[in-house]
């Protein structure tokens, strides 16, 4: 997807409740075509996955999370950015290390 929601969640999840997670999909999996601009070689899903090492959060580490994720649910209309575009993309590990700009801004 070319608005690559994985990381458009991901970042609202970080920038709403301050938890990190990770985009796996078109960021983690594709790459730019240089001749059209556009994103090939993706999974046509874009997922984000979140993990929990064992004995190390409690319940209201928890309950935190599913209360950020509610309130970006329930506010979804509202989000900013919308979808994200890459901006500068190196040649290997882009997920690691590639810059993202809102959609809006590149209107």
């Amino acid at each position: 997807p070319e608005e690559l929601p994985g990381q458009a969640l991901s970042v609202a999840v970080y920038r709403e409740g301050g938890i990190r997670c990770c985009e796996i999909g078109t960021v983690m999996f594709g790459h730019t075509d240089v001749a059209s601009g556009l994103q090939v070689g993706s999974t046509g899903k874009d997922l984000v996955r979140l993990a929990f090492p064992r004995r190390v959060y409690t319940q209201s580490h928890v309950d935190y999370l599913a209360e950020v994720i509610v309130h970006l649910f329930r506010h979804r209309e509202a989000l900013v950015p919308r979808g994200l575009r890459i901006s500068c993309e190196p040649p290997v590990l882009r997920h690691f290390t590639c810059d993202f700009e809102p959609l809006e801004a590149h209107k």
